[in-house]
């Protein structure tokens, strides 16, 4: 908003609060922007050549212009050079994703937000983004948020899930990468505008920087028709009537009508600007935007210095704190094992003590054991001393006993002894006697006998002889052969796979998103955009966007205004 009177006192034109506007801003790629303002319901642009009170504004205060973005880039990565404008870029997309005027799916919508958060709050450190701390933030559309049945932790737990992976991007990084993705949108940089074809049919028509679409009004996703830049001889409109003619003589000529010659005069100056970017884009930068592009990389070279600066600070910093944490650690440790000590010294001491005390009882006890023992040994010597005596007197008594004992025994011995040789001299007589009677009776036969020569004895028959037993072992010879098996030897040729292109591993990244909530999804709250949008994802469409890096045909006639 700007004070009335400034301006009346000022007289200025449309460029002079436009440069107003950009050195405040710092901005230099001024080509991309303009003030819009409202007139009766309908947008429109200040003119830079022309003062600003002479335009169709409310002469009341204040009057509200708003800075924003007029023509967008066909690639944002390319053609944004400097910070501020990347900036203002992902501010004003970001905007009109969550007011719902460019449709964003919903796993598209939570990849943005993941990149949103990135820029706002930096890496993701877990000990200080905790559950919740997305909770007050505006991500994601509320037409996302209606379509499925997800709690706020639950989407903050998917937006955390990708935010954590954007480690190491710094805010400009995080912005950009959010526009690289939201500039595939099919609605991304669109302007639509109501108009009727000569039959009266109602149509839209969309302008960008690739050209102009035509659409139906209920899709505002997928145009009929397109007229690229470089495929258009001649826009032009008499009174609400607007004529396209094809630079190919036999595609016929496109009209239609507009509601409001005003509406009229918009689309011209969209049309005029971007076909100018369209065709500066496809010559060789100026010196201005040279310099430009080397003053950004200069910059973001001394960015990323800083950057690594920082960072090395940061992780000596965090060595540091490591280091410190690390040697409280050992100090409350050796605290603990002096305490530990100190007790164990005290109860050493007291242990010492008492072993002492016990000490002296024990050799108190011992002494009286001692004195008792002597004691003991005395009365023992005595008694046995008194039963050595009485032991004596019963040996000499049992002596005398066993030497009558012995004595009566030898005479006893010696009377049977006596006896029995009286015995064996009575045998031996009489076997005297019969023997005398034996002799003289064989004396007496042999004289009477005859004699008989001597018999020659049998030899005894010799032992037979013992076999002998050799045993042989024949001996098995196993030949262990190798199996004449061919090796086969296969040398798998591994072809060289190119790593994936960024935008098919983000593709399968949404897809994996999408079939996970896939399940949580109200069909019944599905807008009109969203079953167009599954509708082309089914049929495998792309969006008009993709086709942006493909050749454009050279050297075809500007367009005739």
């Amino acid at each position: 908003s700007f004070p009335i009177g400034l301006l009346l006192q000022m007289k200025w034109k449309g460029k002079d609060l436009f440069d107003l506007v950009c050195r405040t801003l710092g901005l230099r790629e001024t080509w991309f922007f303009g003030l819009q303002y409202t007139i009766k319901d309908t947008v429109a642009w200040l003119k830079m050549d022309k003062k600003v009170l002479d335009h169709d504004v409310s002469k009341e205060e204040p009057v509200t212009f708003h800075f924003l973005a007029k023509f967008y880039p066909e690639n944002a990565e390319e053609e944004l050079v400097q910070e501020i404008t990347q900036h203002l870029f992902f501010l004003q997309v970001k905007k009109q994703i969550l007011d719902e005027k460019i449709y964003c799916p919903p796993e598209a919508s939570v990849l943005l937000a993941s990149y949103a958060v990135q820029a706002k709050y930096g890496d993701y450190d877990p000990s200080v983004h905790k559950r919740g701390f997305l909770a007050q933030e505006e991500l994601l559309p509320k037409r996302v948020i209606n379509l499925y049945q997800m709690t706020p932790e639950m989407w903050e737990e998917r937006i955390t899930a990708w935010y954590a992976e954007h480690r190491g991007r710094a805010r400009d990084e995080a912005e950009m990468e959010y526009l690289k993705i939201a500039q595939d949108l099919e609605m991304y940089g669109v302007n639509y505008f109501a108009i009727r074809n000569k039959k009266g049919t109602e149509l839209l028509l969309g302008v960008d920087a690739l050209g102009l679409h035509i659409y139906d009004p209920e899709n505002r996703l997928t145009p009929k028709i397109s007229f690229p830049w470089n495929e258009i001889r001649n826009i032009s409109y008499s009174d609400k009537e607007f004529t396209i003619k094809p630079l190919d003589k036999k595609i016929d000529v496109f009209k239609f009508n507009s509601s409001k010659l005003r509406v009229n005069k918009l689309i011209l100056q969209l049309c005029i600007g971007n076909h100018d970017l369209f065709m500066r884009r496809r010559k060789a930068d100026s010196l201005e935007v040279q310099q430009m592009k080397a003053q950004a990389r200069e910059e973001k070279a001394r960015k990323q210095m800083e950057r690594q600066r920082l960072a090395r600070e940061k992780q000596m910093r965090e060595e540091a704190e490591r280091t410190r944490d690390e040697l409280e650690r050992r100090l409350l440790q050796m605290k603990e094992e002096a305490t530990m000590a100190n007790e164990a010294l005290m109860r050493s001491e007291e242990t010492a003590d008492l072993l002492a005390e016990k000490a002296q009882i024990t050799e108190e006890e011992a002494k009286l054991l001692a004195q008792k023992a002597a004691e003991a040994e005395q009365e023992m010597q005595r008694i046995k001393a008194t039963a050595i005596r009485t032991e004596e007197e019963k040996r000499l008594m049992e002596q005398k006993v066993l030497e009558a004992e012995v004595l009566a025994l030898k005479m006893a011995e010696e009377s049977e002894r006596r006896a029995k040789e009286a015995d064996q001299l009575k045998q031996d007589l009489q076997e005297a006697r019969e023997a005398e009677r034996r002799a003289k009776q064989k004396l007496l036969e042999i004289a009477t006998k005859p004699t008989y020569p001597p018999m020659n004895p049998i030899p005894a028959p010799l032992p037979p002889d013992i076999p002998s037993f050799n045993l042989i072992g024949d001996s098995l010879s196993f030949d262990f052969k190798d199996t004449d098996m061919k090796r086969l030897s296969m040398e798998i040729e591994k072809e060289k796979v190119e790593y994936m292109e960024k935008s098919k591993h983000l593709q399968e990244q949404l897809n994996e998103l999408k079939t996970e909530i896939e399940a949580l999804k109200l069909k019944e709250r599905e807008t009109a955009l969203d079953i167009l949008h599954n509708e082309n994802s089914d049929r495998g469409g792309s969006s008009k966007h993709n086709t942006i890096k493909k050749p454009q045909a050279q050297g075809r006639r500007p367009i005739c205004i």
